[in-house]
């Protein structure tokens, strides 16, 4: 019998994964992969919409449109969304980072230990590449 390929399975809508199925079968490798695809179309649409956000801002800025009021105004939002667009960009590795982990049949499990990270962490953070003591041990230590 050939393995599900979790890239194809229609999940039902209201699917979550459970601690009684077996752990990262195809429906949770699944749930994932489509939670994770996700989040990283929405962060490119919004770095999209970022970067002609500070093109605005800078083309005002430069045109010199407004008072020193206006420009600091303008400095400011070019400055945010940049830093956002900084952070959005280090989300984005990390999740082609997971996504990666999916391909490979190490997702959900520690980086550090190889254990099991367990699915309600996966289902609270996603992105977790440790397990809850091995992220708190590593935390002391930072």
């Amino acid at each position: 019998m050939a393995e599900k390929n979790y890239k194809n399975i229609e999940l039902p809508a209201k699917y979550v994964p459970k601690k009684s199925e077996p752990y990262m079968c195809p429906e949770q490798l699944a749930y994932f992969y489509q939670l994770l695809t996700a989040q990283k179309e929405e962060l490119l649409h919004d770095a999209d919409s970022t970067l002609s956000a500070v093109r605005v801002a800078e083309k005002n800025d430069n045109a010199g449109v407004g008072d020193e009021s206006d420009n600091a105004s303008f400095e400011q939002e070019i400055t945010m969304n940049l830093r956002m667009s900084e952070r959005d960009s280090n989300l984005l590795k990390k999740i082609n980072a997971a996504l990666e982990r999916i391909e490979n049949g190490t997702y959900g499990y520690s980086v550090v230990s190889g254990e099991e990270i367990g699915i309600s962490r996966m289902l609270a953070r996603p992105l977790a590449t440790m397990t809850i003591d091995e992220q708190e041990e590593y935390e002391k230590r930072k």
